[in-house]
């Protein structure tokens, strides 16, 4: 019983500590709660003061678009400039005039032609949705197409003048004609079946790999094959402009009419104010005035004039800094469900991508042939132009159709700047349906060292490769830090491979690239790009770390609230210059309205640390804490690190243990050099896909 007493008495007294503990632990949070609470206005309005660099880098990007269109005009270079409806009409219907054009004149004018669609392309990625206009979307996106169709076209009659010339042009020992043109943009090949040899039937272009396996009917018939390789596809539809739903752009649209207003009032009491002191002023000195004449007034006017034209710069500001983080926050929105109902076989193409351009594959009849007369070349010219052989033919009486038109073996070579991670996909354009399709292909093999694929293929038509377009996601870690004054290397690590890429000023570049732990060369590396351009590359080049609204429903993500993200790749962007930025483990552990990263100052004359110190914080859009955990903690926990206290802002935070040095470094980052960094933040989505 004594025992029993005892333990009960030890047991309170234990409570009681351990309740005063917590009644002061509760004190000190409520104090610093409290303490948090009274600054974040201040907090906050001195990061809206830093974040202004947002609203600038944007105005320069502006400025920027309109010196190019004026740097443009006054180069007057004869090509034109792609935004403007009748120059880009009017080079169309030129160039639609032009006739007989050979495949070399075809191939050198395409440079300029893919040169403006890339144009168009960009401005539709480059101007913020809010800025475009829904007519110019359509009118861009009606230029693309109408150069695209053209484009192609122009090789088709290319293609028919080299044919109508093939018997001048036989091959000596084959007696067929031959011919290989390859060009930084396109590879073509195409073989003229002159000989009609039953027994020829492997046909392997010179010097390559590529080729074609037919059957005996083929071998007999007057046709021509050819393969165009484009090394762009201009065959998958145009993806959708990403633009702002309703609701979004009535946010945007009241917050300008209530600033509008706000500003209007303003300057309206500025000008009463200044106008009754000047009554005042005029009454007492009113026969000075008359003495001095005119000179005084002017003096008088000016300040009234002033104050307007500064209020709008600033009200220019506050508005292009709604634009800009409504544009930002729409980037991060994740759509709901898939865009379109699929198909039987049709490839999805939200979850794979296109890599490594098309392959026009035709099979053509052979157009009559110049036949020389009394020193003429006499030619006859088919009204319709160049004309596709049907294979298989659309009626077959025979039940053993299967066997007189078997598949044709097609041998092509993978684009050499394009990286597939797995075995590549064959897929089929459907013109019909207009999409890409998986059926019709069999036989498939991929050889990885000659980056060469074999399959069957049922009937001649554009083929493309594609990847998965997540492959590299959900990332394994990530790490940003300064490399120099307003230059920090962006390090992402994937499942295969790591890349680097540096960012400065408004430009972006991938400083290298490994592939399973080996280094990978690359025709990206050393190349500075502006950030869109750049992100265009990459998945070009079979590296994409860009999600989209909807990676999620293909990638197990880490959701993160579009705002909370928003605001921390926002201010981590601002501290960039002087802090580095890392992965940690416990972001998975807090829930979808709080980050967990790691962060330490990073002044660029230190020497590397082998173990550098990191401290471990926690950021839910207004607040941030440094926590008690560190990387290698056994448990998740939410308690605040001793010594340490709440604040409202990241910059605010790092304040707190950072030396001068780096905060002043923050204050005199360049505001270009913190909106890349931003941009590349929101587009590979770290915080949500790690």
């Amino acid at each position: 019983m004594h025992q029993h007493e005892e333990a009960r008495v030890k047991y309170e007294k234990e409570e009681m500590e351990r309740l005063e503990i917590q009644r002061i632990e509760n004190e000190k949070l409520q104090k610093l709660e409290a303490k948090d609470l009274e600054r974040r206005n201040e907090e906050l309005e001195e990061l809206y003061l830093l974040e202004a660099c947002f609203p600038e880098a944007e105005k320069l990007k502006r400025d920027n678009r309109f010196l190019s269109q004026w740097k443009h005009y006054i180069e007057c270079d004869g090509s034109p400039d792609p935004s403007i409806a009748q120059e880009i009409n009017t080079f169309i219907t030129l160039w639609k005039e032009e006739t007989n054009e050979t495949l070399e004149e075809v191939i050198e004018k395409s440079k300029l032609v893919l040169n403006l669609i890339e144009k168009l392309k960009l401005i539709l990625l480059e101007t913020p949705p809010y800025d475009l206009q829904g007519k110019n979307i359509i009118q861009y996106q009606e230029s693309i197409l109408e150069l695209q169709e053209l484009l192609h076209l122009k090789f088709n009659r290319a293609t028919e003048i080299l044919l109508r010339q093939a018997s001048t042009l036989a091959d000596l020992d084959s007696g067929n004609m031959e011919k290989v043109i390859q060009d930084e943009n396109v590879t073509l090949y195409i073989w003229a079946n002159l000989k009609k040899n039953p027994r020829h039937r492997s046909i392997r272009f010179s010097e390559t790999q590529t080729g074609f396996e037919i059957p005996r009917i083929l071998a007999t018939s007057d046709i021509a094959l050819r393969l165009l390789h484009t090394h762009y596809d201009h065959v998958t539809p145009l993806s959708p402009v990403l633009t702002p739903s309703q609701e979004h752009i009535s946010i945007v649209t009241d917050f300008v009419k209530e600033e509008v207003k706000s500003v209007q009032t303003a300057v309206s009491k500025d000008l009463q104010e200044e106008n009754k002191q000047e009554n005042e002023s005029n009454s007492v000195h009113e026969e000075e005035t008359k003495a001095e004449g005119q000179g005084d007034v002017e003096e008088q006017m000016c300040p009234v004039q002033e104050e307007p034209e500064a209020t709008k710069y600033e009200m220019e500001m506050k508005l292009l800094s709604e634009t800009v983080s409504a544009a930002q926050e729409l980037l991060l929105e994740n759509a709901s469900e898939k865009p379109y109902f699929l198909e039987e076989n049709e490839v999805d193409l939200c979850q794979f991508t296109t890599l490594g351009g098309v392959y026009h594959l035709d099979i053509l009849e052979l157009p009559p042939q110049c036949k020389p007369m009394k020193g003429w070349m006499i030619v006859e010219i088919l009204k319709e132009g160049l004309q596709k052989y049907t294979y298989p033919p659309e009626t077959t009486e025979d039940l053993e159709a299967e066997n007189v038109f078997p598949p044709i073996e097609v041998t092509l070579e993978v684009h050499e700047n394009v990286i597939f991670f797995e075995n590549p996909m064959v897929a089929r354009w459907d013109a019909e349906g207009k999409q890409w399709k998986t059926d019709g292909i069999s036989n498939m093999s991929y050889k990885s060292e000659e980056r060469l694929i074999t399959f069957n293929l049922e009937t001649f038509c554009p083929v493309t490769l594609i990847q998965d377009a997540h492959i590299n996601m959900p990332y394994q870690s990530w790490e940003l830090r300064p490399l120099d004054v307003n230059k920090v290397l962006l390090t992402i690590t994937t499942v295969f491979t790591e890349l680097q890429i540096q960012i400065k000023e408004n430009l972006c570049m991938l400083a290298s690239i490994k592939v399973n732990n080996k280094n990978h060369s690359s025709i990206l590396e050393e190349k500075w790009m502006t950030p869109v351009s750049f992100i265009i590359a990459l998945k070009k080049a079979g590296l994409n770390i860009f999600p989209t609204g909807h990676s999620h429903l293909y990638v197990v993500i880490n959701y993160k609230h579009p705002s909370v993200e928003v605001k921390a790749y926002r201010q981590m962007a601002l501290l960039s210059s002087a802090f580095a930025f890392c992965w940690s483990k416990w972001n998975t552990a807090c829930d979808s309205k709080k980050t967990v990263f790691q962060v330490r100052e990073h002044l660029l004359k230190e020497e590397p640390i082998r173990n550098p110190n990191w401290t471990l914080l926690m950021f839910s859009g207004d607040r941030a804490q440094s926590l008690k955990i560190n990387e290698s903690s056994d448990a998740f926990s939410e308690a605040l690190k001793e010594e340490t206290e709440f604040h409202s802002t990241l910059y605010h935070m790092v304040k707190d243990f950072a030396s001068q040095e780096a905060m002043r470094a923050v204050r005199h980052s360049n505001c270009q050099f913190v909106d890349s960094v931003c941009h590349m933040l929101l587009s590979t989505r770290l915080l949500s896909y790690s």
